[in-house]
Parts: C-alpha cells; structure tokens; sequence
C-alpha cells in the first residue's frame, strides 16, 4: 500500500489516500454527470475504502451536496469550499463505507497512474478510442 497526496485548484484542501497495488490505476467514468462535473469526456477516479482518504489541510471546512445516482440513491460529492475541486464522492448503493476518490487530483503521482478500466461506456463520446477493458455501465458485481 502506498500513500498519494492530493490538494485542490486553489490549494485550500490537502489530502492523502491510501492505495493498494492493484488501485494505483485510474478508472475513466463517461457518465454524463461526470461530464457535467468535470467538465470533459470523462473523470479519473478509484474506489477506495473511505478510510483510506484522511485530510490534512481544509477537511473540516470541505462542503457536501447530494443528487440522486443512476440507481435512484443519493450521490454525496465533497468539494473544496473556495475554488469546488470534488475531491471524492459517496455513492450511498455502495455502502457506508466505500468512495470514489478523484486520482487526477493526486499530482506527479497521479499523472503516472495508467487506465485501468472504463465505466459507462455507453455514454463515451463517439471519438473517444478505448484505452482500458470497457463496461456498458459497471463492472459485473
């Protein structure tokens, strides 16, 4: 396991997660509130225990909203409260103790990380050539 630190555009919020091996990768969501979100084709993220995540700048002022996911559960995302980078979100189908956090934040580190899979691939855009194994939606439970 290895430790990646992460902060913010505006440098408000810093953070470390914790990644095993086989997480040091990024996974590309297509979905459409990621487009919106992030504003591009896709975001790149990993799912991580929420326990991995801890904050050593800014965590006690990170902001919450929530929406209603795919599934119809709310969606919780954390965002800094200054400049709105989304750190991570919670998918509450997935449990109390299960996020996703955004690896692209993770800096020099996470520049190095490859693809390791693509989600809501029918939503990728037609020119988007496929750069890891691709699920319609998720990956089979």
């Amino acid at each position: 396991m290895s430790s990646y630190k992460g902060k913010c555009h505006c440098g408000q919020t810093e953070w470390s997660v914790k990644l095993e091996k086989d997480q040091q990768k990024h996974i590309l969501c297509h979905c459409d509130t990621c487009k919106v979100l992030g504003g591009g084709a896709f975001t790149l993220n990993q799912i991580v225990p929420k326990s991995a995540i801890s904050f050593s700048k800014g965590g006690d002022s990170i902001k919450a909203y929530t929406y209603k996911g795919d599934s119809g559960n709310e969606v919780k995302c954390y965002y800094c409260p200054n400049c709105t980078t989304h750190v991570y979100h919670h998918q509450l189908v997935m449990g109390p103790d299960t996020v996703i956090a955004r690896t692209v934040l993770l800096g020099d580190d996470g520049k190095k990380f490859d693809p390791g899979a693509e989600i809501y691939g029918k939503a990728k855009m037609a020119w988007e050539k496929e750069v890891a194994t691709t699920f319609e939606l998720l990956p089979p439970s």
